[in-house]
């Protein structure tokens, strides 16, 4: 060995290793680990990773597909300002119990913000905007409208986060939302009503929540996320539900009380805590914009519930919208968000 060789392998060695440790910090956002950490890093959309990612925001948008029935069987026995003061009185003390016991510490004042964004889209008015518009519009009919979620969710995720999503991916969205909005204006004969208003406005709010929440998610646990957003907004629902309760008539007799109980209960415990804990995560391992896509899904699965959970009759132009949005949400997948 000479004098030579014994200088440069040690400085190859060092350099190897400072290759590796710099793709580990790429994939992970934490230097010297491999994995997902919910640090902040490059949102995982290939490999485990980003298979566990879609399956968790899958199952997230699955579960938030039973919201729409849910808070329709609720409106059999509550009024619209109760069962949405309900759902989150109940979702608060829910994620505060599970909060506490797992002892987890207030989270850093740089995420109250995002959180207080969160509260107010998805905790309060996402809730009370999709209530009102249900008092009169079909379960399915609301269910369409909302199909244009992800393209707003993926629209504010990007301009939040300054990703740059391709051509494709944009393409496939706007191609799925207009799918849906043309299937909205169809059954409303060209002409939006009050409670389209509403769902626009829910849409809008909702999806300022959904991008700002999956943001914080890639340094919070998800269910800590939506956790303390609903905490946070037990003041404004605490207050709401007294002041609604005395003026709203509840009526909980005969076969109208289980499934009123059961709306609520879903609506609280799921629709707007467990939902999230999973679409949360998801979202963080996979990216806002792609994880938003799988929501191209949700208002088909809620006009199969609306048929089997609430007897309403299916638009016949429910099938090819279901076949359009399908399509764009394989392109959407396929396309690097």
């Amino acid at each position: 060995m000479t004098a030579q060789d014994s200088a440069t392998r040690p400085a190859a060695i060092a350099a190897k290793l400072t290759a590796t440790a710099s793709e580990t910090t790429e994939t992970t956002g934490k230097p010297g680990t491999t994995g997902t950490t919910g640090k902040p890093g490059k949102p995982g959309g290939l490999g485990k990773a980003g298979t566990t990612g879609t399956v968790l925001a899958a199952l997230g948008v699955f579960a938030f597909s039973f919201s729409f029935p849910a808070t329709s069987w609720a409106l059999t026995g509550f009024g619209p300002w109760s069962a949405t003061g309900l759902r989150g009185l109940l979702a608060g003390l829910l994620a505060a119990l599970c909060l506490a016991a797992a002892r987890v510490p207030l989270p850093a004042r740089r995420h109250w913000p995002g959180l207080l964004v969160v509260a107010a889209g998805c905790v309060l008015g996402f809730p009370l905007l999709t209530t009102l518009a249900l008092r009169t519009s079909s379960t399915a009919h609301s269910a369409v409208v909302i199909g244009i979620l992800p393209l707003a969710t993926a629209t504010v995720g990007a301009i939040r986060t300054g990703g740059r999503p391709s051509r494709l991916f944009w393409a496939a969205a706007l191609a799925g939302a207009a799918a849906v909005l043309g299937f909205t204006l169809v059954q409303s004969h060209g002409r939006p009503s009050l409670a389209d208003l509403y769902l626009f406005a829910a849409l809008l709010v909702c999806a300022a929540g959904y991008a700002e929440g999956g943001r914080i998610s890639r340094e919070l646990p998800g269910w800590q996320v939506i956790g303390w957003a609903v905490v946070a907004s037990l003041p404004v629902t605490a207050l709401t539900t007294a002041l609604a309760l005395a003026v709203e008539p509840v009526s909980l007799d005969g076969g109208t009380a289980a499934k009123a109980l059961t709306g609520l209960l879903y609506t609280a415990a799921v629709s707007q805590f467990g939902g999230f804990v999973v679409w949360y995560r998801g979202m963080a391992a996979i990216g806002v914009p792609r994880a938003s896509q799988l929501q191209l899904a949700q208002p088909l699965l809620t006009l199969v519930w609306s048929v089997l959970l609430l007897g309403e009759e299916l638009p016949a132009a429910a099938p090819v919208t279901a076949v359009l949005v399908l399509l764009c949400i394989a392109a959407t997948q396929r396309a690097r968000a």
